[in-house]
C-alpha cells in the first residue's frame, strides 16, 4: 500500500507559498544580475534605498528602524552597513537627539550610487511586473500588504 501524500496540494502550481518562492527568487536573480555590476548585494541596496527614503521623509536613521522597514534582520543589516561604510557610502554619527545612539547615514558618494541604482531596480520591477495588467498589479500590492499586515514583526515582538 503506496502512503498518502503529506503535500496538501496535487501540483506545485497550486501552492501559493511555492509560488511566492518561486516568484521571489527569479525576481532576486534578476536583481541581482543587475546589482552586481556595482559590487552591491540586494540587502545592501535595500539598506541604502530605506536610508534614502528615511532622509526624504525626515525619518531618524537608525539601524532599527532600518531593519523594521526592510524586514531584513539585524545581523543582515550589521553587515550591511560595515561593508557599505567600508566603501564610503554609508557613515555613522552620533544621534542629534540621544548622544547613547547611533544614526546611519547616506554620503554624498551613497546618495549618487543610490540615486542611480533606484531607477535601475525600479525599470527590473517594472517590467517584471509588467507581464501583469496594472489593476492585477494593484490587487498584488493590496494582498501583498495584508499578508504583511498580518505577519508578526519579530522586532517589534522583541519592544
Amino acid at each position: 500500500m503506496v502512503p498518502k501524500s503529506p503535500f496538501g496540494f496535487e501540483a506545485p502550481k497550486e501552492s501559493p507559498g511555492f509560488l511566492l518562492w518561486q516568484t521571489t527568487i527569479t525576481w532576486q536573480r534578476l536583481i541581482k544580475r543587475a546589482l552586481d555590476h556595482y559590487d552591491i548585494s540586494h540587502a545592501q541596496f535595500v539598506v541604502m534605498a530605506v536610508l534614502l527614503w528615511f532622509e526624504e521623509h525626515h525619518q531618524d536613521p537608525t539601524q532599527i528602524a532600518v531593519a523594521r522597514l526592510s524586514k531584513l534582520d539585524q545581523m543582515t543589516v550589521s553587515k550591511s552597513l560595515k561593508k557599505l561604510i567600508a566603501q564610503g557610502y554609508i557613515k555613522r554619527e552620533e544621534s542629534p537627539k540621544d548622544t547613547r545612539a547611533k544614526w546611519v547615514y547616506l554620503t554624498i558618494k551613497g546618495k549618487e550610487l543610490i540615486s542611480q541604482l533606484v531607477p535601475v531596480v525600479e525599470g527590473i520591477d517594472a517590467a517584471f511586473f509588467g507581464a501583469v495588467r496594472k489593476g492585477d498589479q494593484q490587487t498584488l500590492i493590496q494582498i501583498l500588504g495584508k499578508l504583511m499586515a498580518d505577519t508578526s514583526d519579530e522586532y517589534a515582538d522583541r519592544q
